[in-house]
């Protein structure tokens, strides 16, 4: 028995050892990474010339997440044409190696990549697209080919397409679903808000989801309450205050979103309070955004307030 267990061991050591095979050596520091952050460089300061002087006359960029299996990718003519197109139309241009990353020279063993030294990069691409505001901020991964000239060979690229998509949707109006002056979701709003005004808290709550959160813009950001614990919220600034009135300031509006189908009503208010500790009137402008359901509940609300508003000596 302790015989065969050896014999095991043994056969299980074989099989690791045997799954691990080398294919060549990954460099920190190498010429390859030199000609791809130089052209980098070149291509930030919308320098055609000196972006062509790094890429080999064959030279092809292609989009790593594309699905189209017939895609021949870019030609370096076509590609030196992007350089002024990034320098005419995006201000703050930058990219620089994402936090705590580095580019890594990959030699193969393999006998088909004798003639090429493969890069990786992870950069951070930013700036504004100037005719749309709007903001790039995002990762990107390159794979490069280098050649023995050191010259770039092959680019491919990988990021998000949800940034090109919103530049490019910015170009023409586009409606994004109707916005309302009196609608029963407003409605809702209003018994809910007068209902707090007359301590009808009841009433008041059955207007929420049992899961709807809370956020005061005056909390840190990402912090949010449950129901329950916004219920507690309610009845400290009861204890602390006696509301005058509540009174709608304008009129709400309701937006029913196309995209996402999303549901909100837009309120603004201004609270007329007597604070208890010391008899001191206030006037709060308040307000709210409240995120409906399809089944009419309040799944979210937010409050803009200013706290100095409260702290009036």
């Amino acid at each position: 028995m302790k015989k065969s267990i050896l014999i095991v061991l043994l056969m299980t050591v074989c099989i690791t050892y045997a799954q691990k095979k080398t294919n060549g050596t990954i460099y920190l520091e190498h010429p390859a990474i030199v000609a791809v952050e130089a052209m980098t460089k070149a291509f930030v300061s919308g320098n055609p010339d000196k972006v062509a002087s790094y890429l080999a006359d064959d030279f092809k960029s292609f989009n790593g997440t594309s699905i189209n299996k017939e895609d021949k990718g870019q030609d370096k003519a076509a590609y030196l044409k992007t350089v002024k197109n990034w320098k005419d139309n995006i201000d703050y241009f930058s990219i620089s190696r994402s936090d705590g990353a580095y580019p890594d020279a990959l030699e193969y063993s393999d006998s088909s990549q004798n003639d090429v030294v493969w890069v990786q990069t992870w950069e951070d691409i930013k700036g504004v697209h100037s005719k749309t505001g709007v903001k790039i901020d995002m990762p990107m991964h390159r794979l490069y080919t280098v050649d023995k000239n050191n010259k770039i060979k092959t680019m491919i690229s990988y990021s998000t397409s949800k940034i090109a998509d919103e530049i490019a949707d910015s170009y023409v109006d586009r409606k994004n679903g109707v916005i309302y002056n009196h609608h029963e979701y407003i409605n809702s709003v209003r018994k809910m808000i007068y209902a707090f005004e007359n301590k009808d808290f009841d009433k008041a709550y059955s207007f929420y989801d049992e899961k709807a959160s809370f956020t005061d813009i005056n909390q840190p950001v990402g912090k949010s309450f449950t129901l329950a614990e916004q219920k507690a919220n309610d009845k400290k600034f009861f204890d602390d205050y006696e509301v005058v009135s509540i009174d709608q300031v304008g009129y709400p509006d309701y937006l029913h979103y196309e995209l996402g189908n999303a549901s909100n009503v837009l309120s603004w208010w201004t609270f007329r309070l007597i604070r208890k500790s010391d008899k001191k009137s206030l006037v709060v402008p308040m307000f709210y955004t409240h995120e409906f359901d399809d089944k009419g509940k309040i799944t979210n609300e937010i409050a803009y307030y200013s706290e100095k508003a409260f702290d009036v000596k």
